[in-house]
């Protein structure tokens, strides 16, 4: 997290999707945008360098106790290969979402989604519920 990753900027987030060049990624995008700018109820902010569209923000002390920051509650990232969904809880304690999600990988807390067609957007909005309260403690 590097460089300006964990500070929300001014940045327009219509311009930065605009400039999606890959019409189907544009399209996810909006899509995304619009599910958890719903589900969360913020508006979206661009988080740091690494163009990031993050909801809410909640303070993050790193388990050392010693560095504490401003983080997201629930983000994504439209990348060039895949859409990088941003959680705030340890996802791989969720089996049964994740079976029942479709196509895709992930890490503790991100999903990596080739396209939004791949998988159920039911059980996305599940996880992003879920995620939209939740601390990583």
């Amino acid at each position: 997290m590097a460089g300006l990753v964990n500070k929300e900027t001014n940045k327009s987030v219509t311009e930065y999707i605009d400039s999606i060049e890959n019409a189907s990624k544009k399209e996810d995008a909006r899509t995304l945008l619009s599910i958890m700018q719903e589900i969360t109820g913020n508006d979206p902010k661009i988080w740091g360098d690494h163009f990031i569209i993050g909801f809410g923000k909640y303070e993050y002390k790193r388990k050392n106790g010693k560095e504490t920051f401003e983080w997201f509650h629930v983000g994504f990232a439209p990348r060039k290969t895949k859409l990088t969904v941003y959680l705030t809880f340890d996802i791989s304690q969720e089996e049964k979402l994740l079976k029942a999600l479709g196509k895709c990988k992930w890490g503790k807390g991100c999903l990596y989604i080739n396209k939004l067609a791949d998988i159920d957007l039911e059980v996305l909005k599940k996880l992003i519920e879920k995620s939209k309260d939740a601390r990583w403690h």
